[in-house]
C-alpha cells in the first residue's frame, strides 16, 4: 500500500497530490506542463522542498509533521527517467551491478527478466536506445526497490524501440511483482499496464481509478489527445497459411487476425497495438471489406479531443474495450454518440505485433 499526501511548490503551480494506491501499476497521465514527472520527484527523495506524508509499504519516506525525511538512499526507490543516465566509461553488467542489493542472485535476476545475456560486457555508446532503456531498468530493479518509479520511459524512444521494451514492462509487471508509478502521455501504455490510473492537471488530480472506469470520461479523453493506441495482450492461437493471417486470442477472447507470423509457435505470449485512426467504425454490418477483423460493438462514448472525437467502443460477445479516432464529418455522419450500435473493422496490417 501506498499512501501520498504532497504538496511541491513549482513555477506555475504547486503540486498537490493526497491518494492511496496498491501494491500494483498506477500509469500517471496528464497534458504537458501538468506536473507528472515532477509527481515522482517527492517519493524519490530528489525534492527537499516537497511537504507531506509519503508511505511505502509500512515505510515512512517522508512525514514533515514528525520530521521525518528519509535519505534518497535508504528509500529503496528503483528510477528510470526518459534518459536512461548510463555511466558511460561501465559495461552493461558494471551499470546493471551499481547500487545493486540483495548479493548476485539479484542482478542475475534483473539480467534475465530484461534479456540482456548478450549485452553484459558492451559499455553503453555501443548499445541502441532500446537496449540502454532495457539496461536502465535492469538496474532499477537490482536495487531490490520498494517501489519503481518510471518517467516516460518509452518517450525518448521511436515506435519500433517502443514496441520492443513493452513486453519487458509486462514482465516487470507480472514477474517482479513490486509497486510502479509510470508516468506517460500514451493512453493505450496506461490501459495495458496499470491496474490505476492518476489524471494531472494544473498539479492537481483531475480523476482517478480503474483505467476501463476512466475511459468515458472527459478528463481521460482530454489526456488522450497526445496521442493514442488500442493495446492488448494475447497468445497466438493458430496459423492459417492459405490465408495469410495469424490469429490471436486477447485478454477477453476475442480473436484477432494478425499478418502471418509463423516464427512463433501457438501458445506464444505477444502484444498487440493498432492506432486509433485504423479502427473503422459502421452503422451497419460492413461486407465487401477486404479487413479481416470486424466486430459487434456499442459505443460507449464519444468525446471531442482536439480536431477529431475519440470514441469508446465495447465489443460483445466477447466485451472487449476499444479506442477509436474519427472527423466530426464521420462522427455526424453515422450519428455515433453513447448506447448507439456499431461495427468496428480492422485490417490485418493494421495490427502490429510487438514482440513478447
Amino acid at each position: 500500500m501506498i499512501e501520498i499526501r504532497v504538496e511541491l511548490p513549482l513555477p506555475r503551480f504547486t503540486l498537490r497530490v493526497e491518494t492511496q494506491l496498491g501494491d500494483g501499476v498506477t500509469a500517471i497521465l496528464g497534458p504537458s506542463g501538468s506536473g507528472t514527472p515532477s509527481r515522482l520527484a517527492p517519493a524519490a527523495g530528489r525534492r527537499p522542498t516537497a511537504r507531506g506524508r509519503i508511505v511505502v509499504g509500512g515505510q515512512v519516506f517522508l512525514d514533515d509533521e514528525r520530521s521525518v525525511s528519509l535519505a534518497p538512499e535508504r528509500r529503496r526507490v528503483g528510477y528510470v527517467p526518459q534518459d536512461p543516465g548510463l555511466f558511460p566509461h561501465l559495461t552493461a553488467l558494471a551499470n546493471v551491478r551499481f547500487g545493486a542489493r540483495g548479493g548476485g542472485a539479484r542482478v542475475e535476476t534483473a539480467i534475465e527478466t530484461l534479456g540482456l545475456g548478450g549485452l553484459l560486457r558492451r559499455h553503453p555508446g555501443s548499445l541502441s536506445g532500446g537496449e540502454k532503456q532495457r539496461v536502465a531498468l535492469a538496474r532499477a530493479l537490482a536495487t531490490d526497490p520498494r517501489l519503481l518509479l518510471l518517467d516516460e520511459p518509452l518517450a525518448s524512444l521511436d515506435v519500433a524501440l517502443r514496441e520492443r521494451i513493452v513486453p519487458y514492462l509486462l514482465r516487470i509487471r507480472e514477474e517482479w511483482k513490486v509497486p510502479m508509478l509510470y508516468v506517460t502521455h500514451n493512453v493505450g501504455e496506461a490501459l495495458l499496464l496499470a491496474d490505476h490510473v492518476l489524471l494531472l492537471r494544473d498539479g492537481c488530480v483531475e480523476a482517478e481509478g480503474r483505467p476501463l472506469d476512466l475511459l468515458s470520461t472527459p478528463a481521460f479523453m482530454r489526456a488522450a489527445e497526445e496521442g493514442i493506441e488500442n493495446l492488448f495482450a494475447g497468445r497466438i492461437e493458430s496459423h492459417d497459411e492459405g490465408a495469410g493471417v495469424t490469429r490471436v486470442a486477447v485478454r477477453g477472447g476475442l480473436s484477432i487476425a494478425i499478418p502471418l507470423v509463423l516464427a512463433r509457435p501457438a501458445g506464444s505470449a505477444i502484444t498487440l497495438a493498432i492506432r486509433a485512426e485504423d479502427v473503422l467504425v459502421a452503422t451497419t454490418l460492413p461486407s465487401g471489406l477486404s479487413a479481416r477483423n470486424v466486430y459487434a460493438a456499442q459505443v460507449i462514448a464519444a468525446e471531442r479531443v482536439g480536431a477529431d472525437f475519440t470514441l469508446r467502443l465495447e465489443t460483445t460477445e466477447p466485451a472487449t474495450s476499444w479506442l477509436a479516432r474519427l472527423t466530426p464529418g464521420a462522427v455526424a455522419a453515422l450519428g455515433l454518440k453513447a448506447g448507439v450500435r456499431a461495427w468496428i473493422a480492422v485490417k490485418s496490417h493494421s495490427v502490429r505485433l510487438i514482440a513478447s
